[in-house]
């Protein structure tokens, strides 16, 4: 029998450093925003950090979108099986 096979996000360690670089890489992305001077053309777009909250609202909103889309599409755990359990 063969051993558990290690992956690189088994060990919490490497997730910590994951999010760590992804942390890090939101602020400096937020920091430029402060540097950057866009050319807006609406008055929201000027506001710092909008992008990025629009972004976490649109996934926010889809996921409870697909929860609600789940009670509808949801199939029972034996839709597939034919009843026969004959090979």
């Amino acid at each position: 029998m063969q051993a558990k096979r290690k992956h690189l996000f088994d060990k919490p360690r490497n997730v910590r450093r994951l999010l760590y670089v992804l942390y890090s890489i939101c602020a400096l992305l937020l920091a430029i925003e402060f540097l950057y001077q866009r050319h807006s053309q609406h008055a929201w777009d000027s506001w710092p950090g909008f992008y990025a909250g629009y972004g976490f609202v649109g996934c926010v909103l889809l996921v409870l979108v697909a929860k609600l889309l789940r009670r509808f599409l949801q199939r029972p755990a034996n839709y597939y099986d034919d009843g026969d359990d004959e090979p």
